[in-house]
C-alpha cells in the first residue's frame, strides 16, 4: 500500500516560497561573483583533438597548454575515441581570431615531448565561429519561449474549470525557477554554458511540467469529487498529498539513475557526461520540489487573492 501523507503545504507556503526565492538569488548572485563560463561556441576559438596511451591529468594538460599558448583560455574535456579505442583528449581553445598553423603546430610538438610516454597524436583540428553558438542559443530560446506559449494554452483549455490561465502562469513561473536552479548549478560547479546547458534546460522542462500537470489533474478531479464539500486550499492540500508518493517514486528512480551514471563518469573522467548528468539529477531534484510545493501553492495564493477581491476584499478560508 502506498503510504498516506498529510502535509499542510498550503499552510507551510511562505516557507516554500522564501526557499524558492533564495536558491533563485543565490543562482543568479552566483554569476556576479563566479562569473559564467561561456563555450567556445559562443566565443570562438579552436577545438584541438588529441589521442593517446595510458593516463594523463586532463586539469595538467589543459594547463600544460594554456602556458605554451601564453595564457589563452583553455578548457577541456576527456573520453574515448570509438574508431581506435584509444583515449582521447579534447582541448577548447577560446580565440576571437582562432589558432594559427603556427601556434597549432607549437602546441602539438611541445605537448608531445612533453607527454611522449603517451605516444600523444593529433587527430583534428577545426576553428569554431562564435555566430553558430549564438544562433543555436537563439534558437533553443525561440523554442522555450514557443514551447512555453503552447503549454500556456494547454493547461488554461484543459484546467479551465479551476483557473486554467492562471494555473499555466504559475506552471511557468515554476520551470523559470528550475531553469534558474540548472543555470545555478552550471556557475558554482565551475561548468561551462554549452550545448549541454540547453540540453539541460530542455530536459528539465518537460520533466517538471509533466510533473505539475499531475497535481493539478488532481486538483481538478478532487474540486468536481468534493464540490463545495471542500474549500479550495484543503483540496490543493489534498491533492498534493495524493500524488506525493508518485512524486516521490519518480524523483527517486531518475535521480538515481543519473546519480549512477554522474558516478560512472567521474570515475572514467568522462567530463562530457558529467556537465550533462549532474545538473540533469539537480534539476530533476528541483522540478520535483516546484511541482509541489511551489507551483499548486502559488496558484492557490493568487486564486485566494483574486477571489477574495471578488468578494469585497474577504479571501477564502483555510482549514486545512
Amino acid at each position: 500500500m502506498h503510504k498516506k501523507f498529510n502535509i499542510d503545504f498550503i499552510g507551510h507556503r511562505k516557507i516554500y516560497f522564501i526557499i524558492s526565492a533564495v536558491m533563485v538569488a543565490v543562482s543568479i548572485l552566483a554569476t556576479f561573483v563566479l562569473g559564467a563560463d561561456l563555450d567556445i561556441q559562443f566565443k570562438g576559438g579552436t577545438i584541438i583533438t588529441y589521442v593517446y596511451d595510458g593516463e594523463i591529468d586532463g586539469n595538467a594538460f589543459a594547463a600544460d597548454a594554456k602556458e605554451i599558448l601564453g595564457g589563452t583560455g583553455v578548457n577541456y574535456t576527456t573520453g574515448v575515441d570509438f574508431s581506435t579505442g584509444k583515449n582521447n583528449i579534447q582541448l577548447s581553445l577560446i580565440s576571437t581570431d582562432g589558432l594559427s598553423s603556427d601556434k597549432q603546430f607549437e602546441l602539438t610538438n611541445s605537448l608531445s615531448e612533453k607527454y611522449a610516454a603517451n605516444n600523444l597524436e593529433l587527430i583534428e583540428s577545426s576553428d569554431v565561429s562564435p555566430s553558430s553558438g549564438k544562433e543555436f542559443f537563439l534558437k533553443c530560446i525561440v523554442a522555450v519561449i514557443l514551447s512555453s506559449i503552447v503549454l500556456i494554452l494547454y493547461i488554461a483549455l484543459r484546467f479551465r474549470k479551476i483557473g486554467g490561465w492562471l494555473a499555466g502562469i504559475c506552471a511557468i513561473i515554476a520551470l523559470l525557477h528550475d531553469c534558474t536552479i540548472v543555470y545555478g548549478t552550471f556557475i558554482v560547479c565551475g561548468m561551462s554554458i554549452n550545448a549541454n546547458f540547453m540540453a539541460v534546460l530542455l530536459t528539465i522542462l518537460g520533466y517538471s511540467i509533466n510533473d505539475t500537470i499531475v497535481v493539478y489533474d488532481r486538483v481538478r478531479e478532487n474540486t468536481r469529487l468534493y464540490g463545495k464539500s471542500k474549500n479550495r486550499n484543503e483540496i490543493v492540500n489534498l491533492s498534493i498529498n495524493q500524488c506525493l508518493t508518485r512524486s516521490l517514486n519518480t524523483s527517486i528512480t531518475t535521480v538515481m539513475a543519473m546519480l549512477t551514471v554522474t558516478i560512472v563518469s567521474a570515475v572514467c573522467g568522462v567530463t562530457s557526461i558529467i556537465s550533462f548528468s549532474l545538473p540533469v539529477m539537480i534539476g530533476m531534484i528541483a522540478g520535483t520540489y516546484s511541482s509541489v510545493c511551489f507551483t499548486t501553492p502559488l496558484w492557490a495564493f493568487f486564486e485566494d487573492k483574486k477571489s477574495g477581491k471578488q468578494k469585497g476584499g474577504k479571501p477564502v478560508s483555510n482549514k486545512a
